[in-house]
């Protein structure tokens, strides 16, 4: 027998209880140079085996710092407010047994869950293209889990550092609540988006918000790091919904929660499109040449059967070096099919399932990336804008993050059958 304040012995061959995962966007399955330790595409969220969660209890108003320091450094987590130089308030938190707190953010510190650093469009990120100046946080967001049905996801801005504590300066936006609680924002911001209608199908873009140290939901600021907040959105929550995207200015995650990714198609189902595809024999309509999607390892390198695809029309060949318009950029050439000039790029197929809002077949390219995803996925991921800098917003390509252009953001494309 347990007693009631233990942990219940999990059965040896019982699965954990997952909350979820965090998928990057702008990876198509994997960071250039292989996920390692805590940095990854992706990061699943499981039922700890004991709880770690916090609440807030004690309230203290202090006007020397060393009293701040003194509260701050007791070992319990805590959130410090500078008002002014003679007076902070310090929020103390206390342990939480129904919860599970998952923190993400640039610090590779042992509070960190997830690192995540700044996406780099066109995936061309790795460790030799360093960013010179980061603009996602250390210690940017924590997902808080319930630990029982239905293992509720909440989000907050900022993480709890080595030393337990959250310090919003003088210069960071804060306030004090009608009800008299403090509250706060980031210097950069954490936003969120949830999509109406769920991640399906039928899904459309929501609103993006601001979400509070304390998890209040807000209007966006001017910009990113304004000193005024947003309105209070009473009516809306900070709880994680299958497709919410969180962007942490420099990387936008998208959130997918474990029922939802049970209905997602899988790596080996999209390896089966692929063999699909490949076992149609398309061809190319001048070289007659069969063409064939490289496998989901050899994502990188262009292979000599690689599809490519005219992204103006849309129709598929094999790599040839003709067509060059003089009078266009380097890239425009004219399509052999139909004199439609436009962009002429390989075509790579959508390795990451957990973008996919459904399982229909690779029909249709993100113009100009040419990543390939069935058209549902390519449409909704077509209109949403996604936040880029500190004020902009525009549609990007899930799989590299490259900004889309072109009438739809993208295009059906048009295969040619094997002749015989």
């Amino acid at each position: 027998m347990f007693s009631p304040g233990q942990e219940e012995p999990s059965a040896p061959n019982k699965e954990p209880v997952k909350y979820g995962e965090l998928v990057v966007l702008g990876y198509n399955g994997a960071l250039p140079n292989g996920d390692r330790g805590r940095r990854k595409s992706r990061f699943a969220l499981f039922k700890r085996p004991k709880a770690n969660g916090v609440k807030p209890s004690t309230v203290h108003v202090i006007s020397t710092p060393q009293a701040s320091k003194a509260i701050s450094c007791k070992g319990q987590h805590s959130i410090s407010y500078t008002l002014s130089r003679s007076q902070t308030v310090v929020v103390e938190y206390t342990h939480d047994k129904d919860m599970d707190m998952f923190q993400v953010g640039r610090s590779t510190e042992s509070p960190i869950d997830f690192v995540v650093t700044d996406t780099i469009s066109g995936g061309q990120n790795n460790d030799d293209a360093q960013i010179t100046q980061s603009t996602i946080s250390r210690f940017a967001c924590r997902i808080v889990c319930d630990r029982n049905e239905p293992y509720t996801a909440r989000i907050f801005a900022a993480g709890f550092d080595s030393s337990k504590n959250i310090f919003l300066g003088e210069k960071a936006a804060k306030w004090k609540n009608p009800d008299g609680h403090m509250d706060g924002l980031t210097t950069n911001g954490v936003l969120v988006m949830h999509p109406r209608g769920g991640f399906t199908e039928e899904s459309q873009p929501g609103v993006w918000r601001e979400i509070s140290v304390c998890g209040d939901v807000y209007t966006l600021r001017e910009t990113r790091s304004a000193q005024q907040r947003g309105k209070l959105v009473e009516s809306e929550t900070n709880v994680l919904q299958d497709g919410s995207l969180i962007d942490l200015c420099g990387a936008t995650l998208l959130w997918r929660t474990a029922d939802g990714l049970f209905h997602t198609p899988t790596q080996k189902h999209i390896e089966a499109l692929r063999q699909e595809i490949n076992a149609a024999r398309p061809q190319c309509p001048v070289g007659l040449n069969t063409l064939a999607f490289p496998s989901i390892n050899r994502k990188e390198v262009v292979e000599e059967k690689q599809p490519w695809a005219y992204l103006s029309c849309g129709h598929v060949h094999g790599y040839h070096n003709w067509g060059h318009r003089s009078d266009t950029e380097a890239n425009e050439r004219e399509c052999p099919m139909c004199r439609t000039v436009g962009p002429y790029v390989p075509l790579w197929l959508g390795c990451e399932a957990g973008f996919y809002v459904d399982a229909g077949p690779p029909t249709h390219a993100f113009t100009p990336c040419g990543h390939v995803c069935s058209e549902k996925s390519a449409k909704y991921w077509s209109q949403i804008p996604l936040p880029h800098g500190t004020h902009a917003f525009h549609a990007a390509c899930p799989f590299c993050a490259t900004q889309l252009v072109g009438e739809q953001n993208c295009i059906k494309l048009i295969f040619q059958g094997p002749v015989d």
